[in-house]
């Protein structure tokens, strides 16, 4: 679903700085395949090379694996494969949370985003988002006055240190080896979704159908990595017709291109609610 990568080193890249406020210091960076994609952790500062931050990056990348486990649509003993089974839900309090944020979801986004879809119950479109957000607690702590960068198969949450940031490019869906926006991100998260790399494989829920909104891509800058994800999905759903909510978002800014290539964004548009 995500297009969004930033520059560095491979195989899910890390950010560079923008300016030479980091030039020099230590950085280190770990990438694992969970959630069937690629995450890296990306850490730049004196806390780059320490202990604390190698065990935080650890408990980051099991407590996915775990998140995986049990609300993977694509794995039989998960709970929510067992509600698309039909069988009796759990009560777990982070099911009934994820329950709880996409019924938020589907509200905010006017139904672009739902995770009722007519194959069953999927939250993966918010799941991924909520399950970083969540992991990065030790890192956060851990890596304290450096910067840190996770790339969850280039949906990208991140954070750094005042006079710093991440430079974050975003793919030209209509030519996916050329950098369409380049953005300095100090805090945050960015999600880009569309169809470029992994086909029709985003669902209207409105119709059941692949959606098809008239953009090749939409893509999010947002507090949150959840709705950064989120926004990012419904933008890509309903297209331009999404504007009039978006625009309501406090802290959101979206990038759609359309098909003839040519793009929209409320980047300059006002943020708050009204």
């Amino acid at each position: 679903m995500t297009m969004t990568s930033a520059t560095d080193t491979a195989p899910a890249a890390t950010g560079t700085v923008a300016g030479s406020a980091a030039v020099g210091l230590p950085r280190r960076s770990w990438v694992e395949h969970v959630m069937g994609l690629p995450i890296s952790v990306h850490v730049r500062g004196d806390a780059a090379t320490s202990a604390g931050v190698e065990r935080a990056v650890c408990t980051l990348y099991e407590s996915l694996r775990q998140v995986d486990e049990r609300f993977s649509p694509y794995r039989p003993d998960s709970e929510v494969s067992a509600i698309r089974r039909g069988e009796p839900p759990t009560s777990s309090a982070e099911l009934l949370e994820i329950r709880a944020l996409c019924a938020q979801a589907r509200r905010r986004t006017d139904g672009a985003f739902d995770a009722e879809l007519p194959g069953g119950f999927d939250p993966s479109g918010l799941v991924k988002g909520w399950a970083v957000e969540r992991a990065t607690g030790p890192l956060r702590e851990a890596a304290a006055g450096s910067d840190w960068l996770v790339n969850a198969g280039g949906d990208i949450l991140l954070h750094a240190e005042p006079g710093r940031s991440w430079q974050v490019g975003v793919e030209d869906p209509g030519n996916l080896s050329h950098t369409l926006r380049t953005f300095a991100l100090s805090h945050g998260a960015i999600a880009t979704s569309g169809d470029a790399r992994r086909g029709a494989h985003i669902t209207d829920p409105s119709t059941g159908r692949p959606a098809f909104s008239g953009v090749l891509s939409a893509t999010a800058i947002a507090p949150t990595l959840l709705w950064a994800d989120v926004y990012a999905t419904a933008a890509y759903v309903r297209g331009l017709a999404s504007l009039p909510w978006l625009v309501r978002e406090r802290g959101v800014r979206v990038l759609f291109v359309r098909t003839d290539g040519s793009r929209v964004s409320t980047l300059s548009r006002p943020k708050a609610r009204s």
